[in-house]
C-alpha cells in the first residue's frame, strides 16, 4: 500500500485529501481543497496560494489515475465545486478526465441542503453517478455508516470513514474532531495499522473545555490502540495542535504525527501563520483581485516553500 497525503493544514492548505494505491485499486479520498478565505482579517498569502496550486495539480493528476473516488462529505475543502472560489478546486478542471472511476459518498438521506446542491452539480457537470457507500464493502474498501461531523448532537452534519485493507490497514477519518466516543470506538474496532483523522478545532473559541477534554481522551484512546496515528485538519489551524502532538507522544509513548511528518515534509501551518507571513512578505495592494482575474500569478512565491 502506498499512501500519499496531498492536502492538509500541516502541508499548508485546508483539506484531508489522500491518494492510496493498493494492489488493484487507486483510491482518491476527499479530492477538495481550500485556504480559509479570511483568517486574522486577511485573505490567503500568495505563498500559501502557490502551495494550493501545487496541491490542486496533484489532485487533478490523481483523479485521472483513480479507480475509486471517495467523498466523505461534501464540504468545500473536501470536494471539487461548481462555484469554487479562486483557492478551491473547480469541477470544471475535471470534466472528461476519467470516465471509468466510481465515486462513493454518503447516502443522500444524510445530505445537508448545501450537500444536496453540490451532489447535483457533481452528477450533472461530470456526468457521473454517486454511489451510496454507507456500511458497504467493496474490494479493499469498507465504509462506515454516517458518523457525526464533530459531536453526536450535531448529527445533521455527517461524514463517512473509509477502511482500506491491503498489506496494511489504513483508515481515513476526516472531520470527526475526536468529539464522539462511538466514532472513535468504531475506528479502533477496525484494527488499523495507520489512521488519518481530523482533530478538534482548538482555534475556535466556541470549543468548550469539556469538548477539549473529550477530544483529548479520544486521542489517547486512538494512540494507545494504534501504532501510527496522524492527526491533522482542524487541529493544525493553530500552533496549539503541535503542542497536542508533543504531549500525546510523550504521554502515550507513540510518535503521534501530523500529515507533514508522515510525508516527511516541513510542517507548514500557513493559515495559523498568516499574520506573520504578511509581515515577512508584504502583499501588494489589489493582489488578490488581480489574481482572481488572471492579471498576476504566484510565480514570485513558488520557491518560498520548496
Amino acid at each position: 500500500m502506498n499512501i500519499e497525503i496531498i492536502g492538509a493544514e500541516s502541508l499548508g492548505v485546508r483539506g484531508l485529501c489522500c491518494f492510496v494505491k493498493t494492489k488493484d485499486r487507486n483510491i482518491l479520498l476527499d479530492p477538495g481543497i481550500a485556504l480559509g478565505y479570511v483568517r486574522h482579517h486577511l485573505l490567503p498569502h500568495p505563498a500559501q496560494v502557490a502551495l494550493d496550486e501545487k496541491a490542486q495539480e496533484k489532485i487533478v493528476r490523481a483523479w485521472s489515475e483513480s479507480t475509486d473516488i471517495v467523498l466523505s462529505h461534501l464540504h468545500g475543502d473536501h470536494v471539487p465545486l461548481a462555484d469554487a472560489n479562486p483557492y478551491q478546486l473547480s469541477i470544471y478542471r475535471l470534466v472528461g478526465l476519467n470516465s471509468h472511476m466510481r465515486v462513493w459518498t454518503k447516502d443522500p438521506f444524510h445530505y445537508s441542503a448545501t450537500e444536496e446542491h453540490r451532489a447535483k452539480a457533481l452528477t450533472t457537470i461530470l456526468h457521473i453517478d454517486l454511489i451510496s457507500a454507507e456500511g458497504k464493502k467493496d474490494g479493499p474498501m469498507t465504509f462506515s455508516a454516517a458518523v457525526p461531523h464533530g459531536e453526536e448532537k450535531d448529527a445533521c452534519e455527517t461524514v463517512i470513514m473509509t477502511r482500506i485493507q491491503d498489506d496494511e490497514v489504513f483508515v481515513h477519518a476526516p472531520d470527526i474532531q475526536l468529539l464522539d466516543d462511538e466514532t472513535v470506538s468504531k475506528i479502533i474496532s477496525w484494527k488499523p495499522d495507520i489512521v488519518l483523522a481530523g482533530g478538534p478545532p482548538l482555534y475556535l473559541s466556541r470549543l468548550s473545555k469539556d469538548q477539549i477534554k473529550r477530544a483529548w481522551h479520544n486521542a489517547e484512546r486512538l494512540c494507545r490502540a494504534i501504532d501510527r496515528v496522524i492527526l491533522d485538519h482542524h487541529l493544525m489551524r493553530s500552533h496549539e495542535g503541535l503542542e497536542w502532538l508533543r504531549k500525546l507522544s510523550s504521554e502515550t509513548g507513540k510518535k503521534v504525527m501530523c500529515a507533514a511528518d508522515f510525508m516527511r515534509k516541513p510542517r507548514l501551518l500557513l493559515e495559523a501563520d498568516r499574520e506573520r507571513l504578511y509581515r515577512k512578505m508584504p502583499v501588494p495592494d489589489g493582489w488578490h483581485e488581480d489574481y482572481e482575474t488572471g492579471k498576476v500569478t504566484t510565480d514570485n512565491y513558488q520557491e518560498v516553500y520548496q
